[in-house]
This record gives C-alpha cells, sequence and structure tokens, in this order.
C-alpha cells in the first residue's frame, strides 16, 4: 500500500496536534475517522506505518481518541509532522514516506 497524497489529505484532515517535541507527536483524532474505512483499510494503514523506518512505536488510545508516535528526528524532522498536520507539502511527505518504505521492504 503506497501512502499517496490523496490519503495523506484524508488522513491528516482527522488529526490535531495535542503536543509535539522533536521526536515525539501527540494528536487528537476526529472520532469521524472510521468513515475513511468505506475508502481506506485503516487496518493495513496501520501495518504499513509500523514498518517504515523511522517511526520507533505508535500507540493508540482508543478511549480519549488520541495516537502518539514517537519518531526518528533526523529522518522524519519536526517540521515535517508540522506539514502534515497543518495539510502543507503533502506531495513532498508523501515521497518521502514511500521512498523509505521502499527501503523496508527491499531489505
Amino acid at each position: 500500500m503506497d501512502i499517496n497524497l490523496e490519503i495523506l489529505m484524508q488522513i491528516s484532515s482527522y488529526f490535531s496536534k495535542i503536543a509535539h517535541t522533536p521526536g515525539r507527536l501527540r494528536v487528537r483524532v476526529d472520532p469521524k475517522i472510521k468513515d475513511l474505512s468505506q475508502s481506506i483499510n485503516l487496518g493495513e494503514l496501520d501495518s504499513v506505518i509500523a514498518k517504515i523506518n523511522g517511526i520507533k512505536n505508535v500507540k493508540f488510545n482508543k478511549i480519549i481518541g488520541s495516537v502518539t508516535i514517537e519518531y526518528d528526528n533526523e529522518i522524519f524532522p519536526k517540521i515535517l509532522w508540522d506539514d502534515l498536520l497543518e495539510g502543507q507539502n503533502l506531495d513532498q511527505i508523501s515521497v518521502k514516506i514511500n521512498n523509505i518504505a521502499k527501503e523496508v521492504y527491499c531489505a
């Protein structure tokens, strides 16, 4: 599954930043994200994210509707995440994520 521009646009619109320091991002997830399950396999998305080099840990808190992502700031700088949450430079983010994911699949 490639993380394309359309998927990034759809998913990022459901997130709002709670806290962010380099290497750790916590976001609130709008419960309406479940509506995406008709067009995007959210379970498959979880497994793709888990395989991306530079993502150290993803922790879902379904009770309060948040996600905490621990990441390597050298691979995914803080500005990249900020852009993602603001819906900016999504085409560049998509290319970067897919290039890193391909490195994992080829290894």
